[in-house]
């Protein structure tokens, strides 16, 4: 993923910063009967404004979900480091084909065989709403000892770090950070 580190605020930096190594995403929207529906999307690019950039197909199911209910959920995980983020935004398709250019690299020609040039290709972009993430403290198996303590002496543990990132109505124009442990 493209991460421009010059984000207009230390929130979206410090979101960049949660999911920089997370490649891909779980993108949740609703679908045309109502029901929710997931499916894996790679990130392409998280841009200062607060914009994650995809490309999907033209004729994708998504498309015609997104048209009807722009609200979206970005889920990231990376277990290992147990670090778990959920963004909430409003996604746009647009054919911009000087993005297309930008964002292109030769992984995406097994999807698009026709490279940038390729009809069905079109961006992604969401803008960030608020976020959520959580980073436990330590390994596995120190955030089992620290269960297990808990659980028999009944004291406090750190479990890590929830954090809450919330935005305006224009997105993440005015996002603040709240942390907890």
């Amino acid at each position: 993923m493209k991460n421009d580190e010059t984000q207009a605020t230390a929130d979206l930096r410090k979101l960049g910063e949660l999911i920089e190594d997370i490649e891909v995403a779980m993108l949740t929207t609703h679908a045309i009967d109502g029901s929710i529906v997931s499916r894996p999307i790679q990130t392409l690019q998280f841009d200062p404004n607060g914009d994650l950039y995809f490309f999907t197909a033209a004729d994708s199911g998504k498309v015609d979900e997104l048209i009807a209910h722009s609200d979206v959920n970005l889920s990231y995980a990376h277990p290992s480091k147990q670090r778990y983020v959920s963004v909430r935004g409003w996604a746009s398709v647009e054919r911009n084909r000087e993005k297309i250019r930008e964002l292109w690299s030769p992984l995406q020609k097994p999807f698009f065989p026709l490279g940038t040039d390729d009809p069905r290709i079109v961006v992604l972009r969401v803008r960030v709403r608020d976020a959520a993430y959580w980073e436990s403290a330590g390994n596995f198996i120190v955030r089992a000892i620290d269960f297990a303590r808990a659980y028999l002496n009944e004291e406090p543990t750190d479990l890590g770090k929830h954090g809450v990132l919330r935005g305006g109505s224009t997105g993440a124009d005015s996002l603040s950070a709240h942390e907890r442990n």
